[in-house]
Parts: structure tokens; C-alpha cells; sequence
């Protein structure tokens, strides 16, 4: 649960900003304080509706696949990318107050925006999501009353163990487990 509030957290303020960006740099696209909503929009689109859209997408796409070069089959793929991307933005637009104005400049040019931009999110977002769920344990740790010193003491043995986990973590086989669960499915 923390992983998936963390990441959807996350998500939605890279989306804030990067709505915030698109009302800035376009002057057919008016964002305002609708970023806020637009961004939750976008954020359960992203999560839910992405996923689901690409795989139909894919699916239609890959039957006539064998009828086409390597450079035609990347275009589709891009295509279908710039579709999904375009569905997104038409369902925040729809579904928030943002404004568009002209037909390119308002709802075929921020698709390309936002494309950029999740490429950008795709390459951080794993220390954006590391360090929001360090801010998430901190905020949970002072919302339950803060730390003790047993709390302190036990978290830095915990985090002493964690580079073990680390380290056991890299000697997973093909089946997924690290040796302490495979130890502990034996034990079993």
C-alpha cells in the first residue's frame, strides 16, 4: 500500500508541475490553480487507464505486425503512444477546468509535451519515489507520536541489516526469492 500511495503521490506532483510548465509555455493552453484537479485526473489516468489503453492498442497493432518494416513498426508503436497520450489529455481537459484553445496548439501539441515529460518522470522516478517514501516514513513516524531512543536504536540496527538485505537481494536466482525466503519456504 505505502509504494503504490507513494508513487501515485509522487506521480501527481511531477503532473502538477509539469501542467503548470504546458500553461506557461503554451499561451493556447490556460492551467491556472485547475492544475490541481487536472493533475489528480491525470495522475488516475496515468496509473489505470495508460496501462489498459496501451495493451488494447498493442494488441490491435501487433496482428498485422509481420506486414510491416522495423522502421514502420516503430512508427505505429509511437503512434500508438501519441494516441494513448492524446486520450489522456482529452478526458483531463474534459474532466478539469483547464482551457484549450485551437485544435493543434491546444490538443495535439501537449500530448507531445507530456510524452517528453514522462520520459523525463521514466528516468527519475525511482529516486523521486525513494525520496518520497523517505518523507512518507518520516511524517508517519512523527504523526505516531515520533521517535523514541528504542525506536532510533532499532532503526539503525534495521538499517544495518537493510544493506545485508541488499546485498542477499543480488543473490536471488530465476525464482524471484532471495536465500532468506527461499530458507524460510523450506522450513515450511
Amino acid at each position: 500500500m505505502k509504494k503504490w500511495t507513494v508513487r501515485a503521490v509522487s506521480l501527481y506532483v511531477f503532473n502538477v508541475v509539469v501542467l503548470l510548465l504546458i500553461g506557461l509555455l503554451m499561451s493556447s493552453v490556460s492551467v491556472g490553480w485547475n492544475a490541481l484537479w487536472a493533475a489528480v485526473i491525470l495522475t488516475v489516468a496515468t496509473l489505470a487507464l495508460k496501462p489498459t489503453l496501451l495493451k488494447v492498442f498493442r494488441g490491435a497493432a501487433a496482428k498485422s505486425a509481420q506486414t510491416r518494416t522495423n522502421v514502420g513498426e516503430k512508427v505505429v508503436q509511437y503512434g500508438l503512444v501519441f494516441i494513448v497520450e492524446l486520450v489522456v489529455w482529452v478526458l483531463t481537459v474534459w474532466l478539469s477546468g483547464v482551457d484549450v484553445r485551437g485544435w493543434f496548439w491546444g490538443y495535439v501539441l501537449p500530448p507531445l509535451y507530456l510524452l517528453i515529460a514522462w520520459v523525463i518522470y521514466d528516468l527519475v522516478d525511482d529516486r523521486i519515489e525513494t525520496k518520497a517514501g523517505a518523507v512518507f516514513d518520516t511524517v508517519q513516524s512523527k504523526v505516531k507520536g515520533g521517535r523514541t531512543s528504542t525506536t532510533a536504536a532499532s532503526d539503525a540496527g534495521a538499517s544495518a541489516g537493510q544493506g545485508a538485505a541488499t546485498a542477499a537481494g543480488r543473490e536471488e536466482l530465476d525464482d524471484g526469492l532471495t536465500p532468506e525466503q527461499r530458507r524460510m519456504l523450506n522450513e515450511l
